[in-house]
């Protein structure tokens, strides 16, 4: 029998039904992949946002560096703290890699951050009520060093993580603090933290000194890993350029040591410095008390001036070498013509000398400039005339800003109303200058006539690329003067430190010739008036060294000073002004004076021979002689036969018998280790440098079983003891000068030394 055909409806709808849907997914998919698109939104561009990340190569900044590449500022690998409170972040419950304890968390953070405990717990419980991934915990939290970050490491908190981080570094501490300035991380309102210059050249320089971050994108699966055969792109970080400066790190540092050692035996108020070249004008060292730390900002105060520019002052007698230069170019000068010292009346205003207008009758105008007689000054302006004499002030570039390569110089006043205010100016009272001023205007007596500009920047450079985007170069100022007239100026100067009344006796170097001028100028008060009372000056010094040929020129300035009743204002300066000199013209290999050449002596052979006729010829060619041993025959010799050695040098000779002990003080190393290893004895050399004392007295016999202990000391740190007990030639309370100590020098009469030959244990 035939079946008959029933037609299904249902299944014919649901046919329809799933062909419609078929239909219409696939015109979709055919739609997405014609135009790329869902809903308006780019696919390739939320997958690249999913799956694409992005790393931050961070740039570094760029460093400050002396005038020898010596680091003055740098960036250095510091870490960043971070609390990872979301759960998510764990995949295993036995190994946590969120935070799950914050009250914990919260007390050893504290313990190693030294945060307040509360203030870390509130940044932890606000991240979790807020249902944040991670958080930070600002200053406290960043520029943690590679050691406190492994002492927290050590606690194994679970969800703290360290991020590699850069911190700025000043290696050198409170260094030219105010002229460097400071960077610090600053917060952005995107929330990215950046280095900022905030205060002198970090701050002036910051937008070449920042580089630019680089960064790396790259692909990732949902779990975050590398993609296989992805491909990445990198833009390189460019990191910021080096400002090169004229400082040199190691007269700043003389200068630093200086200037700590008499703030804290006298206290003043202010000290401010500054040391230059004078033929080139590059200002090789500059610093003022109070200062601060900029690693710590310890110090800081509201006082953010670099005041050898910005700040103003009446020079006082430092002022008097121009008017003196000024007499001398109009030939007006005239050092043996004599005048009556003590006051000048000028209408009604009468001024007077330093020692309360008393004076020291008639004297020669030398001696006045000697004495720095004020009245001297108003004589010679009667010469000069006033519209001459301020014709070269202004050569000098006094009212008019210097122009030295830092921002916010002052330019002072210069007053000439009125007679009375030309006729103090010539001595350095009632106008204003700033200590950048006097260091220029002193260049054109130090350089012959040739005023130089001072500057600082060396050169700006990038260290990748090696191009110079900007490079300081001497430039001349002007020429105030002829070289004749600033060389006699020169000797008139250096008379202020030599002559018998001279008022900067106590300025005096051991090794080279001083020109300058001292000063004590008036402070005004906060009513306006002049301060009174013994401590109440600014009392500086304008100096140059040598004085024949000077490479070195230097202003001090020392206000309000805690003075000891028998000492005068000009102590503590010379303190600075005398150490620093003296170590400075050393440290750039200037030869002293009265340095002559030492005759060398070719050694021969004496080996063999009676040790009494080897010293008798060796003292006839002006050597001294050390035997080893009570024997007579030269058994070998130090330095050996062929070798040169200079006149009034030592030579050893080995000779056998029983060890008499010599007097050591004076000799190097190297000749201790000679004597050593010719003579057997057991040498104990403890130190550096040169032989000050030794536990056996001269003469003593010895075996070489016997101990013997030499202590040696460096001429810098010989020196530096000297100065613990005071320059020389400081003058007394009764106007005598103070004794003397002994030199570094004749403390240790060592025989010049030649090249290190033999190796020092």
């Amino acid at each position: 029998m035939k079946k008959k055909f029933r037609f299904q409806w249902g299944a014919f709808l649901l046919f329809l039904l799933f062909a419609g849907l078929f239909f219409l997914l696939f015109a979709r998919i055919v739609t997405i992949q014609a135009t790329g698109q869902v809903e308006g939104q780019e696919l390739a561009a939320k997958a690249a946002a999913k799956y694409s990340q992005e790393q931050v190569l961070k740039a570094e900044r760029g460093k400050i560096l002396d005038r020898n590449g010596e680091v003055i500022a740098e960036d250095t690998l510091t870490y960043r703290l971070v609390a990872v409170l979301d759960e998510s972040a764990t995949q295993k419950a036995s190994d946590p890699r969120h935070v799950v304890d914050v009250e914990k968390t919260a007390d050893v953070l504290s313990e190693h951050l030294g945060a307040e405990r509360e203030s870390i717990l509130a940044i932890l419980e606000n991240g979790v009520e807020k249902d944040l991934y991670q958080v930070e915990f600002g200053s406290a939290g960043r520029e943690i060093s590679h050691t406190k970050m492994k002492e927290m490491e050590k606690e194994e908190l679970p969800g703290i993580l360290f991020v590699k981080d850069l911190k700025r570094l000043y290696p050198n501490g409170a260094f030219a603090s105010h002229l460097i300035g400071f960077a610090m991380k600053e917060e952005l309102d995107d929330g990215q933290i950046v280095t900022k210059g905030k205060m002198g050249l970090e701050a002036i320089h910051d937008e070449v000194l920042t580089g630019k971050n680089g960064k790396m994108e790259f692909d990732t699966d949902k779990w975050g890993y590398l993609l296989p055969n992805s491909e990445s792109a990198v833009t390189p970080a460019v990191d910021g350029s080096d400002v090169q400066l004229t400082l040199d790190k190691t007269l700043e540092n003389f200068l630093e040591d200086a200037m700590s050692t008499v703030q804290k035996e006298y206290d003043p108020t202010r000290m401010i410095a500054v040391i230059a070249d004078p033929k080139t004008g590059e200002i090789l060292a500059m610093s003022q008390r109070p200062t601060f730390n900029p690693n710590t900002r310890e110090g800081l105060s509201d006082n953010w001036l670099n005041e050898s520019i910005e700040l103003t002052i009446e020079p006082g007698s430092p002022m008097k070498m121009f008017t003196i230069a000024s007499a001398i170019e109009e030939g007006k000068w005239d050092p043996d013509a004599t005048y009556k010292s003590g006051t000048y009346k000028l209408g009604p205003d009468v001024i007077g000398d330093h020692n309360y207008g008393e004076g020291w009758g008639t004297i020669t105008f030398l001696e006045g400039i000697q004495r720095s007689s004020n009245v001297s000054m108003a004589y010679l302006l009667e010469r000069i005339g006033k519209e001459n004499f301020l014709r070269y002030i202004d050569a000098f570039g006094f009212g008019e800003k210097t122009g030295i390569d830092l921002p916010h110089e002052a330019s002072g006043k210069i007053l000439d109303e009125y007679a009375s205010n030309v006729l103090t100016l010539t001595y350095g009272q009632g106008s204003t200058v700033t200590p950048i001023q006097l260091i220029q205007a002193a260049s054109a007596i130090a350089n012959d006539g040739v005023m130089m500009k001072p500057y600082i920047i060396d050169q700006i450079k990038n260290p990748d690329t090696g191009e110079v985007t900007m490079k300081g170069e001497p430039e001349e100022a002007g020429q105030p003067i002829s070289a004749e007239t600033a060389k006699e100026v020169r000797e008139i100067l250096a008379s202020t430190v030599t002559s018998e009344h001279g008022s900067a006796a106590g300025f005096a170097l051991q090794d080279y010739t001083i020109a300058g001028k001292t000063g004590t100028a008036q402070i005004p008060g906060k009513d306006g008036r002049y301060m009174t009372g013994r401590n109440n000056y600014l009392f500086s010094f304008l100096g140059m060294a040598p004085a024949e040929d000077p490479e070195l020129l230097i202003y001090i300035g020392v206000q309000q000073p805690d003075l000891p009743a028998n000492e005068y204002g000009s102590v503590p300066v010379s303190k600075i002004f005398t150490s620093v000199m003296e170590n400075g013209l050393k440290h750039m290999n200037i030869e002293p004076e009265d340095m002559k050449t030492a005759r060398s002596v070719e050694l021969a052979d004496y080996s063999g021979k009676s040790s009494k006729e080897a010293a008798k010829e060796l003292k006839d060619k002006g050597l001294k002689v050390v035997k080893t041993g009570s024997s007579s025959e030269v058994e070998a010799q130090y330095p050996a036969a062929g070798e040169t050695v200079l006149e009034n040098g030592t030579v050893i000779l080995k000779t056998g018998g029983t060890a008499v002990v010599p007097n050591f003080t004076g000799w190097s190393k190297r000749e201790l280790l000679a004597y050593q290893s010719l003579s057997g004895l057991s040498l104990e050399i403890v130190g550096q440098g040169f032989a000050v004392s030794q536990s056996l007295s001269k003469g003593a016999k010895v075996s070489p079983e016997d101990p013997l202990v030499i202590q040696l000391q460096t001429p810098e740190d010989s020196y530096k003891v000297k100065m613990a007990d005071g320059p020389e030639g400081i003058p007394a309370a009764d106007g005598t000068n103070a004794e003397t100590a002994e030199s570094p020098a004749e403390e240790a009469t060592v025989e010049q030394e030649v090249e290190e030959d033999i190796t020092e244990e």
